[in-house]
């Protein structure tokens, strides 16, 4: 049996047996007693606030277009994606056609458009004062097909734009959103919808 002789006067003394852990001996008297020491704390990794993560933007439609616009109405999604030059450049919340009333999927072209008028929908059949008639003053409407259907301004809507359907199968976006369609989406662009439950869109 080997003694290690402490190195310093207030260190503890310790007996070594080869093969096994150090043994701490008595204190010595007169001696003040160190204290014992302390096991060294784990670094901790360094603390990470959780971030929100965007969702990622949906492919670009694989459609031609003459204007360098496209945009992809999706229902799983209730938002309108818009691309130029293969660039998004803007997504909206959007509420679609109804269950009752659900717009086409397929690809539709954008047409005339009117800074505001008047929707009747007496247009395709259903008189005015029926059940389900309506004749509404709507702002920034470009048409996408000629039965009628419009991405439009519809500030009514606004509380269902991006989680449900409620319009008669126009694509409803907030005003603001309905103006920026009105101001930069030229005539000819197209506008694919998808995901609805409506039948397959069969217009031009």
């Amino acid at each position: 049996m080997a003694l290690a002789l402490p190195g310093v006067a207030n260190a503890v003394p310790v007996t070594v047996i080869p093969g096994l852990p150090p043994v701490e001996l008595p204190a010595i008297p007169g001696l003040p007693t160190p204290p014992a020491p302390s096991t060294p704390e784990a670094p901790q990794p360094p603390s990470s606030t959780p971030t929100e993560e965007k969702p990622a933007d949906p492919a670009m439609p694989n459609v031609k277009t003459s204007t360098g616009y496209v945009a992809l109405a999706d229902d799983a999604t209730h938002t309108i994606t818009w691309w130029h030059n293969g660039k998004v450049v803007k997504k909206m919340p959007i509420s679609m056609g109804s269950d009752k009333n659900p717009t086409p999927n397929g690809v539709y072209h954008t047409k005339e458009k009117y800074r505001d008028m008047y929707m009747d929908s007496s247009t395709y059949g259903v008189p005015v004062d029926s059940a389900e008639g309506y004749r509404t003053y709507v702002e920034y409407a470009t048409r996408m097909s000629w039965d009628g259907i419009f991405i439009h301004a519809a500030p009514w809507s606004v509380n269902q734009q991006g989680r449900s359907n409620v319009s008669h199968g126009c694509i409803n976006v907030t005003t603001e959103y309905g103006k920026w369609v009105y101001d930069n989406v030229p005539r000819d662009t197209p506008i694919v919808v998808r995901n609805t439950v409506g039948p397959k869109y069969q217009g031009t």
